[in-house]
């Protein structure tokens, strides 16, 4: 018999034990699930689990659309599986497929290939490029359980499939409260009186807006008359016009602060920031930080986490609860360790008393709901391109 029975069997057992105890969490991508989910503040999910699983060791495999080493969704999503394949709670296959025009055909063979071995669990892969191969394989193999992180393209059209979203609204929110603080205050080498922040973002879309919408209303909320110079480069990989608008941004319009949100490609603007020396840089997804060469390093204030790592030893964890989340979409938040913002490093250096209490209180009123922040994902007014426009220099 199938593997992935018996898992369903333990499963079974596990929910009738904790029938009466924590409900699930809630699974759309208007709400963040409710249940225990990890709190760690960065990617790598060193303190996301607590290794306590339910005696069953799941079969996973990891189908990586690119390769390891991108120091962003990859590497996060690859931390969180070997933290529970070292505490052994799984056994891992990871598959790099490369992430070049050529390697895209065999993304497709290769998941069919992992779902016809009928000898996996659970297969994970994510982000906004796989979701037609997903559904595809998913619909031909309705037995095999799936999971895709950082995308909600078929939500509900598969029972055997979980997709895993993240509130980067909120994470925006954060981003943009800091940097709003940090903008002007020239005590600060390299800062400028002027509020003009940076957003060089990948491909204009809802999921790039969305960052955006939390970054300008976080930065509204400390300074109502500030401005943001958002520009796209239209993919994630070309550092090149990330650079050339990085350039622009400073010597244009005096921006003191640039949040690179476009994969590999907003690093780009963290070497032109280098280049020009009276800039600084805020990173994505990854502590940039503890990634980066000393050199942008240095000039690195945060990153905005999105921490697809926790979100699969949260997903795991639910497993192991018998919290069934298949054919359902699960946005994860700052409550479930979803997203955050680096503290330490840079950020404890060089950040005010002021400026850490103003982004701790806007954390917290997120948390509590006294401040809900706006979202580009379904909206169909335009709010954000609106917003945009409005506080272009």
């Amino acid at each position: 018999m199938k593997k992935i029975i018996a898992v369903m069997l333990v499963a079974a057992t596990t929910l009738s034990l904790v029938a009466c105890g924590n409900a699930a969490p809630a699974a759309s991508k208007d709400a963040a699930p409710a249940a225990e989910a990890p709190a760690a503040e960065n990617a790598d999910a060193a303190e996301a689990s607590t290794g306590e699983g339910s005696g069953t060791v799941y079969n996973v495999c990891n189908l990586v659309n690119g390769n390891l080493g991108d120091k962003s969704f990859f590497d996060s999503a690859e931390a969180g599986l070997e933290k529970l394949r070292d505490e052994g709670r799984i056994t891992l296959t990871t598959i790099e497929m490369g992430g070049t025009d050529e390697d895209q055909p065999k993304w497709l063979s290769t998941m069919y290939e992992v779902a016809e071995s009928g000898e996996y669990d659970l297969i994970v892969c994510g982000t906004y490029q796989m979701p037609d191969n997903l559904k595809e394989v998913a619909t031909k193999y309705p037995d095999q359980k799936f999971v895709i992180y950082d995308d909600n393209t078929y939500v509900g059209e598969n029972a055997n499939v979980c997709n895993i979203t993240y509130k980067q609204n909120d994470l925006g929110y954060l981003v943009g409260t800091f940097a709003a603080c940090m903008t002007t205050d020239t005590s600060v080498q390299n800062m400028n009186a002027d509020p003009v922040l940076g957003f060089v973002g990948g491909v204009d879309s809802p999921v790039i807006n969305d960052f955006l919408i939390g970054f300008i209303e976080g930065a509204q909320a400390v300074n109502k008359d500030i401005k943001v110079d958002t520009r796209y480069t239209n993919d994630y990989v070309d550092t090149a016009i990330a650079k050339e608008f990085g350039t622009s941004m400073i010597d244009d319009n005096k921006c003191d602060i640039i949040w690179g949100v476009a994969g590999n490609a907003g690093n780009g603007a963290a070497e032109a920031a280098l280049e020009k020396g009276n800039c600084w840089f805020i990173g994505v997804d990854s502590d940039q930080e503890a990634t980066f060469s000393a050199d942008l390093a240095a000039i690195t204030l945060t990153s905005g986490l999105k921490n697809v790592g926790n979100s699969l030893i949260w997903f795991i964890d639910e497993m192991d609860k018998g919290n069934d989340h298949f054919g359902t979409e699960v946005t994860l938040g700052i409550a479930d360790g979803g997203v955050g913002i680096v503290t330490d490093k840079n950020f404890a250096k060089y950040a005010s008393a002021d400026t850490k209490a103003k982004v701790e209180a806007a954390e917290k009123a997120i948390m509590d709901g006294s401040i809900v922040v706006d979202s580009a994902i379904g909206d169909t007014t335009g709010k954000a391109e609106s917003l945009r426009d409005s506080v272009k220099p």
